[in-house]
């Protein structure tokens, strides 16, 4: 059994499950108790801690954490000094990023952020809002909010910046977007002593690396056929996307072997054209990384 050990900020909240899917991709099972902060994984140098995103930049930083995930958004939240390992593309539903916007009703007379001078703004986010206004040049009364943020305006503050993803929620409440803060996603980042050791430098590309190639995988598959081997320049002019296929020959000199990986929603629509073209034995198989 290994000594080293490397203490891991694991994300509790939204972005939970997902973290946990893309962990499980990568090679490693996870199991997280409900009754307990310390998930299990099968990796002995391996330490998770279920810590709330928006303390994880915090406790990097302070090195009670080696390294951790957390949102860019909260690392600028806590202007967490940390050294960033690699991005991961993903939020709580796709892989887009989220966005912190200042909303407004949408009969508010406000239009920019310079209208909300002197106003009130309420925000689970108070150090990126205030960041946000300085560099504006507005002063304005930016209070912390608990949750239901978008049920304060009008009637308690002039203003909110919220999180959203698709604005549906927003659009919902009858609220307008006057302006995009930050668009954020999960960071897996270290502390600048741990990046520092040798160690836990090696453990954490490692770990970067499947996650990474875990995140590449998403949404892709891969196909296999074989195909008559006249008709692999009309398989490249009509399928753009094949146009680099990795091209075997087969044991028939007239047949050859054609594997590739696409984007899981284009399939329907080329495997017909590809029977079309006379490929046979089509396979359609999931990948969990993929590493360029």
């Amino acid at each position: 059994m290994s000594e080293n050990k490397l203490m891991f900020g694991f994300p509790k909240g939204s972005l939970q499950e997902p973290t946990k899917t893309l962990f499980e991709k990568a090679g490693w099972n996870v199991y997280i108790s409900s009754r307990s902060y310390r998930p299990t994984v099968d990796d002995t140098e391996l330490a998770f801690r279920l810590i709330r995103a928006q303390e994880i930049g915090r406790y990097v930083d302070h090195g009670f954490l080696d390294c951790g995930i957390t949102g860019k958004d909260w690392i600028a939240d806590n202007r967490a000094d940390v050294e960033v390992i690699c991005d991961l593309a993903y939020s709580r539903a796709s892989n887009n990023p989220t966005r912190w916007v200042l909303v407004v009703p949408e009969d508010s007379p406000v239009q920019r952020v310079e209208d909300l001078q002197g106003k009130r703004i309420a925000t689970e986010s108070v150090g990126l809002t205030e960041a946000f206004l300085k560099e504006r040049g507005v002063e304005a009364e930016v209070e912390f909010s608990w949750g239901a943020t978008e049920v304060k305006v009008p009637e308690l503050v002039d203003a909110i910046v919220d999180i959203t993803e698709t604005g549906s929620s927003l659009r919902a409440n009858k609220l307008r977007i006057v302006d995009t803060l930050m668009e954020s996603y999960p960071q897996f980042v270290a502390n600048k002593a741990a990046a520092a050791d040798p160690w836990k430098r090696a453990k954490m590309e490692r770990v970067a690396l499947l996650l990474t190639a875990a995140q590449n995988a998403r949404d892709k598959v891969g196909l296999k056929m074989n195909l008559p081997s006249a008709k692999l320049h009309r398989l490249l002019e009509r399928l753009p996307a094949l146009r680099n296929p990795t091209v075997s020959k087969l044991a028939n000199e007239d047949w050859i072997a054609v594997e590739t990986v696409l984007d899981e929603a284009v399939v329907r629509e080329i495997i017909p054209e590809l029977k079309e073209l006379g490929a046979e034995g089509i396979i359609e198989f999931p990948l969990n990384k993929l590493v360029p």
